[in-house]
């Protein structure tokens, strides 16, 4: 175990959680394995994903989402823009007969 004054290692920690993330691996077994905590190898999994969403891929899920409700946005601005550009077209079409 890679241990730094009684801490796990960043490199140590990073490399546990690969074993779930990249491998596959369960965390109980990735803990007996490695002797630490499940509760520890579940929190270093947690993090791994949030520093690396391109090889996780579950931040971008989030990304997805979120991109997802500024389009719908984006959409609901420009049909309410149209509305009253329509309006507007109308308006200025009869004062011109």
């Amino acid at each position: 175990m890679a241990r730094d004054r009684g801490r796990f290692t960043d490199e140590f920690r990073d490399s546990v959680a690969r074993e779930v993330v990249e491998k596959s691996h369960t965390i109980v077994d990735v803990a007996k394995k490695n002797g630490v905590s499940e509760n520890s190898v579940s929190r270093w999994v947690k993090a791994y994903r949030r520093r690396y969403p391109e090889i996780t891929g579950e931040p971008v899920e989030i990304s997805e989402r979120q991109r997802l409700r500024e389009l719908e946005k984006e959409v609901r601005e420009l049909r309410e823009e149209n509305e009253i550009l329509g309006k507007a077209t109308a308006f200025f079409a009869k004062k011109h007969r």
